[in-house]
């Protein structure tokens, strides 16, 4: 490991995305942010129309995926997103996925 550049502090923040975000291919485009933006964790649907998302990574990957959801899949229509209290879990992610409804 360099010692000249420690390494980004790692950040967990609940989001709740509401509006029109359900079966306009948000999840999907929420995967590919992700990738795009060093982020890990997951997405799903929820039963009362919202979208949620529990994402880690870097304060800036975080920062640019929660600017991603207010316009990145053109067929949704985000009305708001909540960042909820979230403690970190246990171990870090290593990937970021789809998950069922809840």
């Amino acid at each position: 490991m360099d010692s000249r550049h420690p390494p980004a502090s790692i950040e967990t923040r609940r989001l709740r995305v509401r509006g029109r975000v359900q079966g306009v291919g948000f999840r999907q485009g929420c995967v590919d942010a992700a990738a795009a933006f060093d982020v890990m964790g997951w997405v799903r649907n929820r039963l009362d129309g919202t979208v949620e998302l529990l994402v880690q990574g870097p304060a800036d990957g975080l920062d640019r995926m929660q600017r991603w959801l207010a316009g990145g899949v053109p067929a949704a229509q985000v009305d708001a997103i909540e960042v909820l209290p979230e403690d970190a879990p246990a171990t870090r992610f290593t990937r970021f996925e789809p998950r069922p409804t809840a």
